[in-house]
């Protein structure tokens, strides 16, 4: 997971490194080199709008970050 999690190295410009050891530019490029399965779909030029896609799950998600947002992580 080198590239994954990054190189630790405190060079930026090695920070998308793929399985194969290359070095992707762009974040969505990067995400579609780790992909595991073909059944996947590959991620398009702009990140996905999770709120979007899933419109019925934002009350919980606007839940579980309010406690990132709240006193115990200030």
């Amino acid at each position: 997971v080198r590239g994954l999690c990054g190189t630790y190295n405190w060079d930026q410009q090695d920070e998308f490194t793929t399985p194969a050891g290359d070095v992707e530019t762009s974040v969505t490029a990067f995400a579609n080199r780790y992909r595991v399965s073909g059944e996947c779909p590959l991620l398009g030029p702009a990140p996905p709008q999770p709120c979007d896609a899933f419109a019925g799950r934002r009350e919980v998600a606007e839940a579980a970050c309010a406690v990132l947002h709240g006193p115990a992580f200030q």
